[in-house]
């Protein structure tokens, strides 16, 4: 799941990384829970990690600020393996935005959450973050889950549309608080490998 400090629909979306982030710049948080991975036979099942960015303009123009807080229960190898898949330097997906970071921010270490209910989830990371969405439905009956396919984000071609209920950040000199509902986020499965 990822929250952004966007109004809802973030620009990076739709324009491949080359719009203007509707704030001048960008502040998000992908919270990521790993029911089964492994690198180098380092097993992974059950760690989440959050990846918290910045960009002061639009994310295809570069220089962008990365952190990671990987949840406290995660041996050193773990977190030393979750840095790898997490910078790109692993290859896989998030490799495609390893070009774009100017700064590696540095590793947190807290308790990191995930929940999900339905289409509502969250995440929290002690004081470093917290954070949910809720999934927007269409009309029909039952309501569906509305989506946008075919886009170019590490997650996932498919993006499940949400709004950001509450997006609070303050890591890696990365600070955000809204709770207005106006805010993008979504959320997707996960399969990477590299």
């Amino acid at each position: 799941m990822e929250t952004c400090n966007c109004t809802l629909l973030c620009p990076c979306i739709f324009t491949n990384l080359a719009g203007r982030p509707t704030e001048g710049d960008c502040k998000a948080a992908l919270a990521l829970r790993i029911d089964k991975g492994s690198k180098d036979g380092v097993s992974l099942d059950g760690i989440n990690f959050i990846v918290m960015l910045q960009s002061q303009g639009p994310m295809g123009a570069g220089n962008m600020t990365v952190g990671l807080i990987v949840d406290s229960a995660a041996s050193d190898t773990q977190v030393e393996a979750i840095g790898a898949i997490a910078s790109g330097a692993a290859g896989g997906p998030m490799a495609m935005l390893a070009p774009l970071v100017g700064k590696m921010a540095g590793v947190e270490r807290r308790e990191v959450r995930i929940d999900n209910d339905g289409v509502t989830w969250s995440a929290s990371a002690g004081e470093l973050l917290d954070e949910a969405c809720e999934g927007l439905l269409n009309l029909s009956t039952p309501p569906e889950l509305m989506a946008i396919d075919n886009v170019s984000h590490p997650l996932n071609s498919r993006l499940a549309l949400a709004k950001a209920t509450r997006s609070k950040m303050d890591a890696f000199g990365i600070k955000w608080d809204d709770s207005t509902g106006t805010r993008n986020g979504h959320f997707a499965p996960f399969a990477w490998s590299g």
